[in-house]
């Protein structure tokens, strides 16, 4: 069985890719208030900051800014994970390792993640979150994606509305 390490740093900024199971399946988008009140109510449990959020048909990404006084990352995505599921009608194809252990067919068990370190790794995350529509082409402009902070940045006056970040510099974030 593989060994996954983990990078935990107390107050730590993270980058993540998060998978649904069925890659074709486009739960994410079809049920985003769902996805998005599971976000709220694990926050209100376990407060984390989001940096940028985009959220497609079969996957998101994010980069969240833990407390200063935690690293517990898992303990969030679990809880999203779980509360996300719950809320979906069990329609799911469920593998026999899955009957057996008791659980949905929603999410990818694992996850990605990238603890930020510099200025610039966060700037190209962020990026990276909100050109990821355009990159896999479900828009021809970042603007045009409801599913993203990119809108925040916006009207924070952070970045014009017309702004796309360059996806061949992006070329080591993993889908």
């Amino acid at each position: 069985m593989p060994n996954y390490r983990r990078n935990f740093v107390a107050g730590g900024c993270y980058f993540f890719t998060v998978n649904l199971l069925e890659r074709q399946q486009t739960l994410l988008t079809d049920n985003i208030d769902l996805l998005r009140d599971s976000v709220r109510r694990v926050r209100r449990l376990y407060p984390f900051h989001i940096d940028a959020w985009v959220v497609l048909p079969d996957h998101l990404h994010c980069v969240w800014t833990l407390p200063p006084d935690t690293d517990d990352f898992p303990v969030r995505w679990r809880l999203i994970k779980l509360i996300f599921s719950k809320g979906l009608p069990r329609s799911e194809h469920l593998s026999a390792t899955r009957r057996k252990r008791k659980e949905r067919g929603i999410w990818q068990r694992r996850y990605w993640e990238h603890t930020i370190t510099t200025e610039l790794d966060y700037a190209s995350h962020i990026d990276y979150c909100h050109v990821n529509p355009v990159k896999h082409g479900y828009v021809s402009q970042v603007q045009d994606w409801s599913y993203s902070t990119f809108h925040r940045y916006v009207r924070d006056g952070i970045l014009p509305v017309n702004w796309c970040g360059d996806v061949s510099d992006l070329a080591t974030v993993s889908d």
